[in-house]
């Protein structure tokens, strides 16, 4: 089974860990949102596709959420004492990534083409692939004003209601090389447990994208439990839009989209509307505390797709 992974965040990389421990390597894709990189320190920073390759090659640090484990800060204790910004947290293994993809860039090489050979390089199999080459940024409209992404998230903390988003530079993206291909050869599609503002609708919102998912089996994973996030903003975003945060809701947010969306057990109640949402639904246990856990919830949605593709 070919399986295309759309996928940003703490959520999403857990499971697309989950999958790449079932799948085939040759058989699996991660598309990745590239919407929330960001230039800081005349460097590249592409904080969804770092958390995603970490947690691949078993590099994550599990108890922040970000960055790698084992990580050292003298870079930034010394930026600190110089005055520098030290609002974004770099640790010294994380500057070198994020140097090495700065220089490649630089010489004209792909964003796409620098991911998977850096992943090559941290023993990751499947392959990862940013939503785009092109440059894309989530622009957070606030009550008061517009931030770029991590201003809202990381220096204010997300603090600012919000109105709504919007994506700077999308209509003149296209989907990065391979995007299209691996999604036409895809068997399933499967929507991690992310955002879904900010980390899965820029890349269903790259021109061609979502076109590709037509006739295709795509199976969502809600990002809300109980009404709440485990991890980031969703469940205050949807409030602040005036949506209840809920299953439900999720479900009517991609509607048209998904063909089947799995929720947490304990938000059975909202099976019938899912369904009314045109969404067929199915409940297991969706929290991922370890990578035993990721790989169960990865089962059951691959099972899922097997169902429903008949």
């Amino acid at each position: 089974m070919k399986v295309v992974a759309l996928a940003g965040g703490v959520g999403g990389a857990k499971l697309a860990d989950g999958l790449a421990q079932i799948l085939a390597p040759d058989d699996f894709t991660v598309v990745v949102n590239t919407a929330d990189d960001f230039e800081h320190l005349g460097l590249h920073i592409s904080p969804d596709l770092d958390t995603v390759v970490y947690t691949l090659a078993g590099l994550s640090n599990d108890d922040t959420g970000w960055g790698r484990a084992g990580e050292t800060w003298r870079f930034l204790d010394t930026l600190r004492g110089l005055g520098g910004p030290t609002w974004f947290q770099l640790g010294d293994r994380d500057l070198a990534l994020h140097h090495e993809r700065t220089r490649r860039l630089a010489a004209g090489e792909r964003l796409s083409a620098v991911t998977g050979d850096l992943g090559r390089r941290m023993c990751v199999k499947a392959t990862v692939l940013p939503m785009t080459d092109d440059r894309v940024r989530t622009m957070v409209l606030t009550v008061d004003d517009e931030l770029a992404f991590q201003r809202y998230f990381v220096e204010r903390h997300c603090e600012p209601p919000v109105r709504g988003f919007r994506f700077e530079g999308i209509e003149a993206a296209r989907p990065a090389d391979g995007v299209l291909e691996a999604l036409a050869a895809a068997d399933a599609i499967v929507l991690c447990p992310s955002n879904p503002w900010v980390s899965l609708d820029p890349i269903l919102a790259v021109p061609g994208l979502r076109p590709a998912l037509g006739g295709k089996v795509v199976i969502g994973v809600s990002p809300i439990i109980g009404g709440q996030a485990l991890k980031g903003p969703a469940a205050k975003m949807a409030r602040e839009l005036g949506i209840e945060p809920s299953a439900g809701a999720i479900a009517e947010h991609y509607r048209g989209v998904l063909t089947g969306l799995v929720i947490d057990e304990l938000d059975v109640a909202d099976v019938p509307r899912v369904a009314a949402a045109g969404i067929r639904g199915m409940t297991a246990q969706t929290v991922m505390k370890s990578r035993a856990d990721r790989r169960r919830l990865a089962n059951d949605v691959l099972e899922f797709a097997r169902q429903l593709a008949g």
